[in-house]
This record gives structure tokens, sequence and C-alpha cells, in this order.
């Protein structure tokens, strides 16, 4: 009888899923909604319903259930609150492997696991120590050491988008705290540093600002949006080398929506890394993501096929 893993990608707004074979390739892959209602409490039993329906074609035994969740987690599985669904802290793993009757559940943090993903099958192949850094509506991290998901004494390793970076900052980021690198390096904060002071002379003038328009507009020679992005680069790579003088990774990889700007990323974020990095790191590599949404399931199931 075939054998199958699910991964499973936890989002605010739509739930990843995916099959697996027992070689690690990816049968189907699908999504459906979260239904962050009654503070979450059918998100588990939503997932298990639409695994079952997806058996009828995948007949068979599921060996193993990987889940990636955007917040803070610990090695045996609990969830130490998740504001955008409304969870508090409970054990996640031991209630789905409770729902489905799969003893191998692992779960993680969702920056952690698409981190695991990409090191897998994705920018970070051929490497087993990798920082992943993730732009999108946020900055988050994951970090794998060793092959090893490093996820800290509190679930909170590898929140690199909460590192302070700006001393004078007066607006508070979404942690509560003052700037933070996600307040510059993530598409809202890209935004944010665009809308100030924009002069007339900016292609980004009348129109709207998005972190593409800005990189585009680099692109293209818009002096202002030259500086917007030197200001971005200048956070970015100075925090990635504050982290690479801790962890001191092989690669770091670049993903989120942010990261389809391209090549301009990597060169202005090594140009300012390299500033601030002392000798001996100079040579750390940096990648472009390669698996785009699909880190979250391939990470998810590389959790729970190689233990």
């Amino acid at each position: 009888m075939a054998s199958y893993y699910v991964g499973v990608d936890v989002g605010g707004m739509t739930i990843k899923l995916g099959f697996f074979s027992d070689t690690g390739e990816l049968l189907e892959k699908w999504n459906i909604p979260t239904d962050v209602s009654d503070d979450g409490k059918h998100i588990l039993t939503d997932i298990v319903d639409s695994i079952e329906e997806k058996r009828e074609s995948y007949p068979g035994n599921i060996a193993g259930i990987g889940m990636g969740i955007p917040g803070p987690m610990t090695d045996d599985g609990v969830v130490l609150k998740c504001a955008n669904f409304g969870w508090g802290v409970f054990n996640v793993k031991n209630a789905l492997a409770g729902l489905t009757g799969v003893g191998n559940v692992k779960v993680g943090n969702d920056a952690n696991v698409a981190a695991l993903g990409e090191m897998w099958k994705g920018g970070g192949r051929g490497y087993d120590s990798i920082v992943m850094v993730t732009l999108g509506t946020g900055c988050g991290g994951g970090i794998i050491y060793n092959g090893k998901v490093l996820t800290g004494s509190k679930g909170a390793g590898g929140e690199i988008g909460h590192i302070k970076v700006e001393r004078n900052e007066t607006e508070r980021c979404g942690c509560g705290n003052r700037g933070c690198l996600e307040q510059y390096a993530s598409a809202v904060g890209i935004v944010r540093m665009a809308e100030r002071d924009l002069p007339e002379s900016s292609c980004l003038y009348g129109g709207e600002i998005t972190a593409k328009a800005v990189f585009d507009g680099a692109k293209a020679g818009d002096a202002y949006c030259v500086e917007i992005v030197e200001r971005f680069g200048r956070y970015l790579g100075t925090a990635l080398s504050d982290v690479a003088h801790v962890v001191d990774p092989e690669v770091f990889v670049i993903g989120g929506g942010v990261s389809a700007a391209g090549q301009i990323i990597l060169d202005v974020v090594k140009k300012y890394y390299d500033e601030n990095a002392m000798y001996a790191l100079k040579d750390t590599k940096f990648r472009l993501a390669e698996l785009g949404n699909d880190a979250g399931i391939y990470g998810a199931v590389r959790m729970v096929l190689f233990k």
C-alpha cells in the first residue's frame, strides 16, 4: 500500500495543502480559505476535512502531516498565541494528531518551515545552514543550522523582522516597538518610506505607490526610487550582517512577494552587508528563493519525511 505525506501552510487568508509521495515528489496541491471565525476553531477541522476529501484520489496510508503556522511555536508543537487567528496557547500538534489519527505530525513557525523547504528543494539547495528572509507584507525569517530548524527557547528564533535598526523612529511597529526592520524591509515598509517626502519629480508622484513600483522606478533610474531602494538595502543588509555574526550561515535566501524584483534586491542588500560584515563572513552567498508560495508545503513535508 502506498504511503503519502501531507504538507500544510496556514496563512491569514488561505491554507495551502499538498500531497507528496514518500520520495518527496509533489503530487497535487490545492488551497482552501482560512476560516478565522470563532477564534479560529474551525481551522484544524477544515484542514482535516480537506485532506479526507483528497484521500479518495490517493488510496493508501498517510504516513505524516507537517504544518506551518504564522506564530511562535515550541519544538513540541505548542503555539504561543496566533493573533491573526485568535488562537491562544495550545498544542496544535496533539490536536491535529487526535483529529487525523496520524502519529507522525510536526508543526512549526511558517517562516522556519518555508526556510526548510527552500533548503531542501529551492534556493538553499546544496547547503544545510541557511537563513531565509521573507519580504512580504511583513518581514519574517527562518534559520536552519546543520539541517535543523533553530526555533529558540520560546519559539521566536528567526524573527529578524523585529531587530531594531532605527533608534529615532517615532511610529510603532505592529509588535509594539519602534524602529523594527519590518518597518523598512517589507512591502508595507517600502511604501511607508516612499510616501514620506515624495517629490513631484518622481515617477511615483500621483500614482499608486507599491513596493513593485518603487523597484521598477529604481531600475528605470528614478532618483527618488533609487534613494528608497538604497535605504531598504542599508537597513536589511546591515541587519543581516548582525545575524551573520551570530549564526554564520552558508547562504541567505530571500523570498516573499517583494523578492520578485529580482537581482536588484540581492545587489543592494549584499552591498550593505559587505560594508558591515567582518572579513570571515564576506563570502556568504545570497540567493533568491525558488519555490514561491510552495515553500511552506515543501518544508512542512520535509519535517515529517526526514525525522
